[in-house]
């Protein structure tokens, strides 16, 4: 199954470190980010998931769950947990779920196993799953996809980054141009034509080119 950007993300009901969930119901109208790690046990995930439980109140104070998932059992990851934990002590424990995929189930549902790296398999060469990255909005809708080798951590300051980018265009008529950060200039909509320039941004636009206008964080300048 291969799934795009815009398609409602699959519903499955699974076990995790938090007990029985099921998916659409456990988003309950929330910002979600659904990431698979390969194996529970191993050095670049674990120091993946320390790195999440630092910035896990970044994740919060935007409305964002997180859930993670691999092809090992509940077992498995509540072992790995005490590892992570200890990793960074100033931090917070692990504070969201995991799920225990060890058939596969959503793994397969996601397109997340690996077919490239033949490394990356359990001891009967099943593949295991790559560092994939579903944001999922309020509505289920995929809006971001990301697939990481299995020998790359991924840079989660980076996702946090994309959300704030979307979650700032879902309010106002804007995109963020390459390597944006928030608080900077955002570019106003190649939909927002004529008057409708001015109502929504005032007369503070910078026109480079017909289809490149850029403007200030629109919320920012609400919050003055």
């Amino acid at each position: 199954m291969s799934l795009r950007l815009g398609d409602i993300a699959p519903d499955f009901k699974a076990n995790t470190t938090q007990g029985e969930i099921q998916f659409h119901d456990w988003i309950d109208g929330k910002w979600v980010v659904l990431f698979s790690h390969p194996d529970d046990y191993t050095p670049v995930c674990t120091t993946e998931l320390s790195a999440v439980a630092l910035s896990y109140a970044d994740f919060q104070s935007r409305g964002v769950k997180l859930i993670g998932l691999s092809a090992n059992n509940i077992d498995s990851h509540e072992g790995w947990i005490k590892d992570i934990n200890k990793l960074a002590p100033n931090a917070p424990e692990l504070e969201f779920p995991i799920i225990g995929d060890e058939d596969r189930k959503v793994a397969t549902l996601y397109g997340m196993l690996d077919n490239l790296d033949k490394t990356n398999v359990d001891k009967k060469g099943i593949p295991f799953t790559v560092r994939t990255v579903f944001v999922i909005d309020p509505n289920k809708q995929i809006r971001l996809t990301i697939a990481y080798p299995a020998s790359t951590g991924r840079n989660f300051p980076e996702i946090l980054r994309v959300i704030d980018s979307l979650q700032l265009g879902d309010k106002y008529k804007i995109t963020t141009p390459a390597n944006w950060q928030p608080g900077e200039k955002v570019i106003v909509h190649p939909s927002v034509q004529s008057e409708k320039v001015k109502e929504l941004f005032g007369d503070d636009v910078d026109t480079v080119y017909p289809y490149l206008r850029f403007t200030p964080d629109p919320s920012k300048k609400t919050k003055a």
